[in-house]
């Protein structure tokens, strides 16, 4: 006879954190969100890594590129660059988040002389940068023939068929530094020449990067990025269970810090093979998150076959269809609180403490602090990072609104069989994730400080200042279906906001 759970599985929103004696001292400026990435024995050592804050970006073709990992790391977070690539390509991105410079920024907005303003504005749409490089050959590297800034047209005036030589800044009259300048000094010629943008020229004449004015007050804004011992930005990268033996060493090998098996369902002799090699060759040099798991058996056996962090959740991701199409899954909250249970009786026995990620079901920011509350050591988020301007993916009108694609990993467009297979045909036989597209929301530096921000609040109203004491003094609370209708505006009418300006 199958075995029943008594309690049906909850979700974060059917949660409320109850108010707790809050002192003076609670106040948001004097939170720490630093939290353990990988196991350790609590206690006597420190982690090997931490992050400064609890926010990792999900292992996805339309979440975690290079650009998202620099991105983030400045914000003090992680990305787990997707495997779904070649092993070449992801070493490759892997290799240029741990070889960016901080406030060197390779050109991503480029073009040749012979192409047109209504090329320049295609570019500045889609990626919305108004400095344009214009090298021989329209690539980020090379030689470096002027600049386009919104200074150098007007629209109203130029016919879009004009070409960018007539109107570009040539080479000649720009200020530019040759590369080796340090960030120091270029942001001093900055300064001294009244510049928006500063180009770095190798001996040859190529373009090596931008220094840009604006990115001077944001490095000064990112106290808590997060470096390496070679002030390096940390990065992490997803693997699956069938070429592990390739991409690990190549992985490996081009600087990552960090790994994690991408897979819809971790409690599989699949993982332990893949986590045994790891150890075999790499000893614990070598850190490896797995995953995804729902309850405190799956976590066992993740634990004791080594993983670093494990990784909760099946199916509640916005794009994922995984419980649609197999029945196979569980509410996130039951999910946390019960991993959470088996994480903490595993540190009593071992003495080692396993980090436990939440994975998916995160739709409003409230429910991070909810997932900490819970026991998570810090969230992996798809939806909410593919939204920001870092994302790999287009940018796009829908209906008069600017949105950005959106794919899960298990969809016809992903094709990432990897990560659902269970030792079979070396194929999709069926999707399990949607291709869809999401509200654009901005930048990310944005709308991670104001997400933290919330988070750092409530957490003062629950009176903790770090996300142990969170954890050790939380009082949840289940709502019913008439309180969460009463926890939003209800019975008025909300005016409208263009309106009440």
């Amino acid at each position: 006879m199958a075995y029943y759970y008594s309690e049906p599985s909850h979700t974060f929103a059917e949660y409320l954190l109850v108010p707790g004696y809050s002192s003076a001292e609670c106040i948001p400026a004097n939170v720490s969100l630093k939290t353990p990435l990988v196991k350790y024995r609590k206690g006597v050592e420190e982690p090997a890594i931490s992050m400064n804050i609890p926010m990792v970006s999900a292992i996805m073709q339309a979440v975690s590129d290079d650009k998202m990992a620099i991105a983030l790391a400045k914000e003090g977070g992680v990305s787990f660059i997707y495997g779904s690539q070649t092993v070449e390509q992801q070493a490759e991105m892997i290799r240029r988040v741990k070889n960016y410079k901080a406030g060197f920024v390779t050109s991503d907005s480029n073009l040749r002389p012979d192409q047109t303003l209504a090329d320049v504005l295609e570019l500045k749409e889609r990626l919305g940068h108004s400095t344009v490089a214009v090298t021989a050959d329209g690539t980020a590297t090379g030689k470096l023939l002027g600049i386009v800034t919104s200074r150098d047209y007007r629209i109203s005036r130029m016919s879009p068929d004009e070409k960018v030589e007539t109107f570009m800044t040539p080479l000649e009259k720009l200020i530019t530094a040759p590369e080796g300048t340090s960030l120091k000094e270029a942001n001093d010629i900055i300064w001294d020449h009244k510049l928006n943008a500063l180009p770095i020229v190798k001996a040859d004449g190529s373009l090596s990067s931008f220094v840009f004015r604006k990115d001077y007050d944001q490095h000064k804004e990112n106290p808590l990025e997060l470096l390496d011992a070679d002030k390096r930005y940390i990065v992490g990268a997803g693997i699956n269970t069938r070429d592990y033996e390739t991409r690990v060493p190549a992985l490996v090998e081009a600087g990552v810090d960090v790994l994690c098996i991408d897979s819809s369902e971790g409690f599989s002799e699949w993982q332990a093979r893949t986590i045994a090699y790891i150890r075999e060759k790499y000893g614990d040099t070598v850190k490896v998150g797995a995953g995804n798991v729902v309850d405190g058996e799956g976590f066992r056996f993740l634990a004791e076959a080594g993983a670093d962090f494990i990784k909760i959740g099946i199916g509640g991701g916005s794009i994922c269809i995984t419980r649609e199409t197999k029945g196979i899954g569980r509410g996130q909250a039951t999910a946390v609180i019960e991993v959470t249970k088996a994480r903490d009786e595993y540190f009593k026995e071992t003495g080692i403490y396993v980090p436990i990620c939440s994975d998916g079901g995160i739709v409003l920011d409230y429910h991070i602090t909810l997932a900490l509350a819970m026991g998570c050591d810090f969230c992996m988020l798809g939806r909410y990072f593919s939204r920001f301007d870092e994302s790999p993916t287009n940018k796009v009108m829908v209906n008069g609104n600017y949105m950005k694609e959106y794919w899960g990993e298990g969809s016809a467009r992903a094709r990432n069989w990897q990560r659902y297979d269970m030792g079979g045909a070396a194929k999709l036989s069926f999707v399990e994730g949607v291709d869809c597209y999401v509200p654009y929301a901005g930048s990310l530096h944005d709308n991670v400080a104001l997400t933290l921000s919330k988070v750092r609040s409530t957490m003062c109203n629950c009176g903790a200042l770090s996300i142990p004491e969170l954890q050790d003094k939380a009082k949840l609370t289940l709502v019913s279906s008439v309180s969460i209708i009463e926890g939003g505006a209800h019975d008025v009418v909300v005016k409208d906001q263009t309106q009440s300006r």
